[in-house]
C-alpha cells in the first residue's frame, strides 16, 4: 500500500513539475480546500441558519471573490513557476540564482496565497457586520481567518513536497542547501497547526458562541474534534514517514561506509536539516574516496605502509634507529640486456620482475623502499615493526628467486643483511622521502653483487640467519667468508640449501674477482653461462 501511494504521489508530483500550470493548479486546489473548510465550519456553527435569506447572498459574493482570488493566485503561481523552474523544463543544471529561487518558492507561494485571503477576510467581516450581531461577527471573521491560515499552511507543505525532485540538482550549485523556513521545526509547527492547532481553536470558538444552543455547540465541537483527531493522525503519520525514510537511508549509507563501501551516494531531497545531513554524508564519502585515491597514488610511489604513516602522522623530518633486515635485488647483465633488447621489451621484463619483488615483499610484511633502475631495495622491520624481520626477509628472498627463475626472462642476484639503521624521512619541508641509512643496506648491496656468481643467486649475512627462527635456519647453509668490495671486515655468508643453479657452473677462479669475493671458501662456484 505504501509503495502504491508513493508511486501515485510521484506521478502527480512529476506532472505538477513538468506542467506549466502545475503549481497554479496546486494553489487553486488549496484555495478551494480553505474555502470549503470555512463554509463547513460556518454551517456547523449555525451561522448560516441565523443569516436566513442573507445566506445565499453571502455565499454568492464569497464565491465570486474566491473565483477572482483563485485566478489571481493561479496567474502569480504560474509566473513564479516559469521564472523558477524553467531550467527543469529545459533539462539543464540550474544557476545559483535559480537554485536559491527554488528554495524560496514554497514560502513565496504561501505569501501570495495568504495575501489573497486578507481581502477575503475583510469582505466576510463586512458582510457579517451587515447581517449578523456583534458576537456572531467576531466568530464568523475568526472562522474565516482560520480557514485562510489552513489554506496557506497546506499550500506551503504541498509545494515543499512537490519540489523535492528538483532539490538534488539544486544541491549541486548551492552548498549547503538550506533555508530558515524549511527546517524540520517549521514543518512540524505547520503540521501541528493544521492538524491540531486550528481544529482546537475552532472548537474553542464554537464553545464561546453563546448565540447557538448548547446542543448545537456540543455537536459542532464533536464534529470538529473528530476531524482534528483524524487529520492529526494522518498528518503525524506523514510527518513521521517523511523523517523516518531519509533517516533510514542515511543509516544504511553510514553502515555501508563502515563496511568500507565508498560508492555510496545519498540523494539530497529536502532543504531541511535532513538535507544538510545527506549533503554532509556525501561530502564525507567524497573526502574518503579522495583520501583513498591519494593513499593509492602515494602508496604506489612510496609503499602502502609509508603512505599510511604519512597520512596518519603527518610530515615528520625525524626518524629513529631500527634493527632491520635489508634485501637488495639486482639484475645480472642489465647493461648488455638494455643494448640487446628494445627499450619497451626490456621495461616490460623489468616490470614483471619488480612485480614479483613487490608481491613477495608485501606478502611478508616488508616495504619496497625504492627502485634504482633495474635494482630494488626492500626493508623488513621499518616503518612497521615485525616480530621476526629476518625470517620474513629470507622467505621473500627465496620467493623472488624462485618466481624469477620460473619465468626465465631475467637473471638476478639477491643479497640480505641485517643491522641497526636510521629509518625515517629525509629531505626538506617541500620534498620528503622515507628511507633507511646504515651499514646493513650497503652490506646487502655488496652481497647482491657476489650473489650474481652463486648458483643459488642468494647470499645473506650470518646476522640474518642467526636472527631467524630455527625452522628457517634449517633451510640455509654456510657459504663461507667473503671479502666484499668497499668493506674492511670479512662477511660470513649463507645461501639457500634448496636453491637450484640457473645454468651449468664451473669451479671458482684462482684469482680475485671484481666483485671482491675471496678464495677462502673452497666450495664456492661461479655461474658462467648467464642469461
Amino acid at each position: 500500500m505504501d509503495d502504491l501511494f508513493e508511486s501515485t504521489f510521484d506521478r502527480c508530483r512529476e506532472w505538477v513539475l513538468g506542467s506549466r500550470y502545475g503549481l497554479a493548479s496546486v494553489t487553486a486546489l488549496s484555495g478551494i480546500a480553505g474555502l470549503t473548510v470555512v463554509l463547513v465550519e460556518l454551517w456547523l456553527t449555525g451561522i448560516f441558519t441565523r443569516l436566513g435569506d442573507a445566506t445565499l447572498k453571502i455565499v454568492l459574493i464569497t464565491g465570486a471573490y474566491a473565483v477572482f482570488a483563485t485566478a489571481i493566485g493561479s496567474v502569480a503561481a504560474r509566473a513564479m513557476q516559469r521564472r523558477t523552474l524553467s531550467w527543469f523544463w529545459e533539462q539543464r543544471a540550474p544557476t545559483e540564482q535559480e537554485g536559491r529561487a527554488v528554495i524560496r518558492l514554497p514560502l513565496d507561494v504561501t505569501y501570495v496565497d495568504g495575501a489573497l485571503w486578507i481581502p477575503g477576510i475583510v469582505l466576510e467581516a463586512a458582510l457579517f457586520s451587515i447581517f449578523l450581531p456583534g458576537r456572531d461577527l467576531a466568530i464568523g471573521a475568526a472562522l474565516v481567518t482560520l480557514g485562510g491560515l489552513s489554506a496557506a499552511g497546506f499550500t506551503y507543505l504541498v509545494v515543499d513536497r512537490i519540489l523535492r525532485p528538483a532539490i538534488p540538482f539544486v544541491s549541486r550549485v548551492i552548498r549547503p542547501v538550506s533555508h530558515p523556513s524549511s527546517t524540520v521545526l517549521v514543518r512540524v509547527l505547520i503540521t501541528w497547526a493544521l492538524a491540531s492547532g486550528l481544529p482546537l481553536a475552532s472548537v474553542a470558538l464554537v464553545l464561546c458562541d453563546t448565540s447557538s444552543a448548547a446542543n448545537e455547540r456540543i455537536r459542532t465541537a464533536l464534529w470538529i474534534a473528530m476531524f482534528g483527531i483524524a487529520s492529526g493522525y494522518v498528518a503525524t503519520a506523514f510527518l513521521a514517514r517523511s523523517v523516518a525514510l531519509p533517516m533510514g537511508k542515511l543509516r544504511d549509507a553510514l553502515q555501508a561506509i563502515e563496511r568500507g563501501e565508498l560508492d555510496v551516494y545519498v540523494p539530497v531531497r529536502t532543504t531541511s536539516e535532513i538535507g544538510l545531513l545527506e549533503t554532509s554524508v556525501n561530502d564525507m564519502v567524497h573526502s574518503l574516496r579522495e583520501r583513498n585515491r591519494l593513499r593509492e597514488v602515494f602508496g604506489r610511489h612510496v609503499g602502502a605502509n609509508v603512505a599510511d604513516r604519512a597520512l596518519e602522522a603527518g610530515v615528520d623530518l625525524t626518524g629513529d634507529m631500527r634493527e632491520v633486515s635489508a634485501l637488495f635485488v639486482d639484475v645480472v647483465g642489465s647493461t648488455a640486456l638494455a643494448h640487446q633488447l628494445e627499450p619497451r621489451e626490456f621495461v616490460d621484463k623489468l616490470n614483471r620482475l619488480l612485480s614479483s619483488v613487490v608481491d613477495a615483499t608485501t606478502a611478508n610484511g616488508g616495504l619496497v623502499n625504492k627502485f634504482e633502475g633495474d635494482a630494488a631495495l626492500c626493508i623488513f622491520g621499518a616503518p612497521i615493526e615485525l616480530d621476526d624481520d629476518a625470517s620474513a626477509a629470507l622467505r621473500a628472498a627465496r620467493r623472488i628467486r624462485d618466481e624469477v627463475a620460473a619465468t626465465g626472462e631475467l637473471d638476478i642476484g639477491v643479497g640480505v643483511a641485517r643491522g641497526l639503521v636510521f629509518a625515517g624521512d629525509v629531505g626538506s619541508a617541500t620534498r620528503l622521502e622515507y628511507t633507511v641509512i646504515g651499514d646493513a643496506v650497503n652490506e646487502a648491496a655488496r652481497l647482491t653483487e657476489a650473489a650474481k656468481n652463486v648458483p643459488q643467486r642468494i647470499l645473506v649475512s650470518q646476522q640474518v640467519v642467526e636472527a631467524s627462527t630455527s625452522h628457517e635456519r634449517d633451510l640455509w647453509t654456510s657459504h663461507g667468508v667473503l671479502k666484499l668490495r668497499g668493506r674492511e671486515d670479512e662477511t660470513k655468508s649463507w645461501t639457500d640449501n634448496r636453491g637450484r643453479p640457473h645454468r651449468a657452473s664451473r669451479p671458482a677462479s684462482s684469482s680475485t674477482v671484481e666483485t671482491g669475493v675471496s678464495q677462502t671458501n673452497p666450495r664456492q662456484t661461479y655461474a658462467t653461462d648467464l642469461p
